[in-house]
This record gives C-alpha cells, sequence and structure tokens, in this order.
C-alpha cells in the first residue's frame, strides 16, 4: 500500500468514527501525522543526550531543573550566546557544560537541529590508534603520508601545533577539518576530527559516517599497513 493510499483509508476510518466531512477528517489527520513526525523528530534529536546523573555531577542539575530554568528566564527568545553566558555566569557551571547545556536545550525545545551551530553544522569523530602521537600527527600533515589513507577527499593545512592540533580546509574551503591529538602512552594515540561549516543535517550525517570510515582506514593503514577491508 502506498503512503496516499494509507493516508486516505486514515481520514476515511476517521470519517466513519467522527462523522466529519472529509476534508475536516483530513485535516486532523494530517495535524496528527505532523505532531507524529516533530515527536520522533524530537526523540532522534535527543537519542544522544548526556545522562542526568552526568549533568548532574558536572553542574549539580539535571535536565528537567535545567530546562525549567531556562524556560523561565525565557531562553527560547533569546539567543546561544546569551543563554551560555547567563548559565556560566548565573550558575557557576564550567564553559564547555554552559555551551552543552545551551545547545541541549536548544535542541528539546525545537530551536536547533541535530549537529547545529551558530556557523552550520559540525560533527565529531575518534579514533584511538597504536601508533606514537608524532606518527599520527604527521599522517595528517604530510601530504604524501595522507593521501594513502584519505582517499575520497582533499584537505589543505591551515594552522597545526605539533603533536597537538592541525585545521584544514576541506575541499574548496566551504567547511573546515579541525584535528585535536592526545598521547595514550608512548606507542598510543587518540585523534579526535571536527568537521564545521557543513551546510545542513543530511550534509552531517553524511560526514559523520564517511569520518568513522576514514579513521578505519587511517588506523589500518598506521597499524597494518594496509587499508581497512
Amino acid at each position: 500500500m502506498t503512503v496516499q493510499k494509507s493516508f486516505k483509508r486514515l481520514v476515511r476510518a476517521r470519517m466513519a468514527k467522527t462523522g466529519e466531512s472529509y476534508a475536516a477528517a483530513r485535516r486532523q489527520v494530517s495535524q496528527k501525522r505532523d505532531r507524529l513526525k516533530a515527536a520522533s523528530a524530537k526523540l532522534a534529536a535527543l537519542s544522544d543526550l548526556p545522562s542526568d546523573d552526568k549533568v548532574r555531577a558536572a553542574t549539580g542539575r539535571d535536565w528537567n531543573e535545567w530546562f525549567s530554568i531556562l524556560d523561565e528566564w525565557g531562553a527560547k527568545e533569546r539567543g546561544h550566546t546569551e543563554t551560555a553566558a547567563f548559565v556560566a555566569g548565573e550558575y557557576g557551571v564550567p564553559g564547555w557544560w554552559a555551551q552543552s547545556i545551551t545547545v541541549w536545550y536548544q535542541r528539546a525545545r525545537g530551536l536547533r537541529l541535530k549537529h547545529q551551530q551558530a556557523d552550520g553544522f559540525t560533527i565529531s569523530a575518534s579514533k584511538t590508534i597504536a601508533v606514537p602521537v608524532e606518527r599520527l600527527f604527521e599522517a595528517f600533515v604530510d601530504p604524501g603520508l595522507r593521501e594513502r589513507w584519505l582517499t575520497d577527499g582533499t584537505m589543505s593545512l591551515r594552522t597545526a601545533q605539533p603533536g597537538r592540533t592541525a585545521r584544514f580546509n576541506w575541499e574548496d574551503g566551504a567547511t573546515r577539518v579541525n584535528v585535536s591529538f592526545a598521547a595514550k602512552g608512548p606507542a598510543k594515540a587518540t585523534v579526535v576530527v571536527s568537521h564545521e561549516r557543513l551546510p545542513d543535517p543530511d550534509e552531517a550525517e553524511s560526514a559523520k559516517a564517511a569520518w568513522g570510515r576514514r579513521l578505519a582506514e587511517l588506523k589500518a593503514y598506521l597499524e597494518t599497513g594496509s587499508r581497512a577491508t
């Protein structure tokens, strides 16, 4: 059964139950469908919400408390920067958590989509690899090494701090890739990639999946000398 036929069946079932006209029943069924879609989108947006225990341990309050505080303050009508400053200044919340509370509030209230930031959409991906951090850093900043694992895109280096961070333009420079490195011992390191300024949610989800694959390729290349399968 097609989506259109299923929709008409629901409309006729409502007509039979309520005695409404076709137009009235159609309007009610359409509104219910839109509400369900909105609810599903909201749940999807909050699927990776940190736990109440985690936010309470870091800030002294759980999500319901924070959302109630921000509702009462009028955060729906205020911007991200002002809201984050309010959370940090009035409640002494550290900067990262003040930003996170603001982002999650905006997502919960339908003001911000998943991955959305002020300048577009940002995703991140990470991988721990059994090589020294210097080797991992080199695999990103050395063009010859980079092309051995990054086969579906190009990056041009903007700035770098050896063994710590590297910032790139992606392709034509419309989006950017920021990379951070952390040693986990003499022969193990973690890399975190953030791809910023993506234009829409679909591009963000595609980029997140792509970076998962790319980091798997990087791990295989650095640890075994071959590409991932």
